[in-house]
């Protein structure tokens, strides 16, 4: 979603504001009123009667906020001058990327999906199945709010550096320092980073050490790295396979068993592969 000015220039009484029905089409509107409540933002858009629809307020986070008929809204420094509102008695919550989000209707669109996850260029977007094979949502897709499991999606990184020959310095560092050898690899355009031999929790896996691949994704380290890849496959040691580690990878010609693991919690400028390293660290000794 754009970013949008909120609040007029200081002395002005004019509030503009955003507000889209259940397409996203967002149309401008405007206000006098620095705390003006539900129903008064749906009159401006011509919603009515406004006592059959439902209103929400898109906060700068992506989060979604209900807003009451009656409630007011304060538009002064919230940052928040995006509404969305539907024609229903029942409201549908889900999240991306861990953000909550709601809908009106039982059924959406990839596209929709696409819109409120506010995309960057380069990530897909995906349906997470838990104990299973994560599916990825194209546009033209329609999604059935109602059925059970239709609950948590995720955006997952489409592309990888192209041309990568050598690791940020502050990598170097803390790979070097912390005595975990590594090796930059290449498919087609796509690099990553191969931490080899990598120790694995005592007793918990088939193997004592495997090789993480970790790839990088445009634009990194600014950008986040998504899951990580192990080889050889790894299984607990009665055999059971970890969770959402079924799906096996070409890369570099190698087979590696992907953990979907995903967080798109990161510090541009802070944080590297010493992140990524304690995610994968976290994700092998939690078995899931």
């Amino acid at each position: 979603m754009d970013a949008f000015a909120g609040q007029a220039p200081h002395g002005n009484t004019t509030f503009n504001i955003k507000v889209a029905d259940e397409t996203l089409n967002y149309r401008p509107a405007t206000l006098t009123d620095p705390m003006p409540l539900g129903r008064q933002i749906l009159q401006v858009t011509g919603a009515t009667p406004v006592e059959e629809f439902s209103l929400f307020a898109i906060l700068p986070s992506g989060d979604f906020e209900d807003l009451r008929l009656d409630e007011p809204f304060d538009l002064r420094g919230r940052g928040a001058e995006h509404f969305v509102y539907f024609r229903t008695d029942r409201d549908f919550k889900f999240t991306i990327d861990n953000k909550q989000l709601v809908w009106g209707k039982p059924i959406i669109s990839g596209a929709v999906l696409r819109g409120l996850a506010n995309f960057q260029p380069g990530y897909d977007l995906y349906l997470e199945v838990r104990g299973g094979q994560d599916i990825k949502v194209e546009n033209r897709d329609i999604i059935d709010l109602n059925k059970p499991g239709i609950e948590r999606f995720i955006t997952v990184i489409a592309a990888t550096t192209e041309g990568l020959t050598a690791l940020p310095t502050a990598d170097r560092t803390f790979l070097e320092g912390n005595g975990i050898a590594y090796e930059i690899v290449h498919d087609g355009v796509m690099a990553g980073v191969v931490l080899k031999a990598f120790p694995l929790p005592q007793g918990m896996f088939d193997y004592e050490t495997a090789d993480i691949l970790i790839q990088l994704p445009a634009g990194y380290p600014d950008a986040c790295p998504d899951m990580f890849f192990a080889s050889p496959r790894l299984r607990f040691q009665d055999g059971r396979m970890p969770m959402n580690t079924e799906v096996d990878q070409v890369f570099a010609g190698r087979t590696w068993q992907r953990w979907s693991r995903h967080s798109q919690e990161w510090r541009a400028g802070v944080d590297g592969l010493r992140t990524m390293v304690a995610r994968v660290r976290r994700a092998l000794e939690a078995g899931r």
